[in-house]
């Protein structure tokens, strides 16, 4: 089998976070200013750059700007959300202030909370009442308000509705369904010349996008998050392993064995491209198979992703995203400010029309402009309120430790290096450890 290769558990690097940020930043010194706005004070805000995130982000930054006679420093993050988070836990824990507004994951407040404001006392009530309950819990630690809950997502299954026309096939209901569907597009499509088309991509990287596609898929089977309600692991569970060797049974059939190197963004230029039936991916990815230009542009649906074995259920991760201000600002005012524009609902519903990303403000999908443009939006409702919580409340600021054991364990699966019940076993035994450690 020769050595097993795991990526590292995500602790912060030890190199200097100057050092680091110039490794990492892509972009940096971006201003955006209204006329007369020399005299204002400096806002930095670290945008991700995931589809066209940056675009967005720096857009609503240019109207608070316009608007508010200071200017913004836009910084542009890496793509994948654990290089973020330990790009995050370097400059916060040095002290820097470099940055005042951070863009996390809804997992991370529980890992970084302690370097963020509460922004309860730059809130209305009124203003926080109209956003999911639900979502604004998930960024609150010790009753603290870390951040402001921005966008809100869950996993959906894409699919080609040419070609399930054109060869007779319904929308798979179950990963069954989905592969003997892929199997038969995926054949036929190579049969008439298309050498690289696949069946179905989905984020196999080892890294947190794994992590959500994994427990969706264990979800799916009836199996537990990583962790169960009151903290104990629970991966020693044949649903588990159910679930790992359906997928397992994917990766060089009806998916690429490259999809063992892929993210997001990855997953979606196959599907975009042609070369694919069906993609696991987040609804930001609507706007762009639909955009000007997309090979795939009006032929592209989107479900509920597929159920499990007998007495399975549609299951789809909780993810999306806040807007949290360092408590090392030195303009901790003009951040709050800047957060409130940008996850205030005329903002979310622009964003929610040109990117497709899920408001978390209940009465913003009832906006005529949003209805029109993203119709699918209106049937994500009870996927989000059914969504399934990454353990991150429970593993606190060890939950990307807990997730990394996880997510190598489900890599290593899909790879071929060992079986799912013995990886899962081993997986178990690291998190009953560091448990009986006091780890969470």
């Amino acid at each position: 089998m020769g050595e097993r290769r795991r990526s590292p558990d995500p602790s912060p690097a030890k190199a200097r976070p100057r050092a680091l940020a110039q490794g990492l930043l892509l972009a940096s010194a971006l201003w955006l200013a209204a006329t007369g706005a020399a005299a204002g004070a400096t806002v930095t805000i670290a945008c991700a750059a995931v589809g066209i995130e940056y675009e967005l982000c720096r857009e609503g930054a240019e109207a608070w700007a316009a608007g508010s006679g200071h200017r913004v420093e836009l910084i542009q993050t890496p793509s994948l959300s654990n290089e973020r988070l330990a790009l995050f836990q370097q400059l916060l824990a040095s002290g820097s202030a470099d940055i005042d507004v951070f863009q996390i994951d809804v997992v991370w407040p529980g890992i970084l909370g302690r370097y963020f404001l509460d922004l309860g006392p730059y809130v209305a009530e009124e203003t926080l009442a109209a956003h999911v309950p639900a979502v604004v819990e998930s960024y609150r630690v010790d009753g603290a308000l870390k951040a402001m809950p921005w966008y809100a997502d869950v996993g959906l299954l894409y699919y080609r509705t040419d070609l399930l026309k054109r060869h007779g096939i319904a929308v798979p209901e179950t990963w069954a369904e989905l592969a003997a569907a892929a199997g038969t597009i995926a054949a036929a499509e190579r049969a008439a010349g298309k050498a690289r088309f696949t069946g179905f991509v989905f984020q196999g990287k080892a890294y947190e996008g794994l992590t959500c596609n994994a427990l969706e898929w264990i979800a799916s089977f009836g199996g537990a998050p990583i962790l169960a309600p009151d903290g104990r692991p629970a991966l020693d569970d044949p649903r588990a392993v159910a679930a790992l060797e359906t997928a397992a049974a994917w990766v060089g059939a009806i998916a690429p064995r490259g999809v063992l190197t892929y993210a997001e963004e990855e997953a979606r230029g196959v599907f975009q491209s042609g070369n694919a039936a069906f993609m696991r991916n987040w609804p930001y990815a609507w706007a762009l198979l639909n955009g000007e230009g997309s090979p795939v542009r009006g032929k592209v649906g989107v479900a509920p992703l597929p159920r499990g074995g007998a007495g399975g259920r549609h299951a789809s991760v909780l993810g999306g995203g806040g807007l949290a201000v360092s408590r090392h600002s030195r303009h901790p005012e003009l951040a709050a400010a800047l957060v409130r524009h940008l996850t205030g609902r005329a903002e979310q519903v622009r964003r929610a029309i040109k990117g497709a990303f899920n408001p978390t403000i209940a009465a913003a999908y009832d906006d005529p402009a949003l209805r029109a443009a993203q119709p699918f939006m209106v049937e994500l409702g009870p996927l989000l309120a059914a969504a399934v919580a990454r353990p991150a409340r429970l593993a606190g600021n060890q939950y990307n430790r807990v997730s990394a054991i996880f997510w190598n364990a489900v890599h290593d699966t899909l790879a071929g290096r060992g079986e799912a019940a013995a990886n899962l076993r081993s997986a178990q035994r690291r998190l009953e450890h560091w448990r009986q450690g006091g780890k969470w």
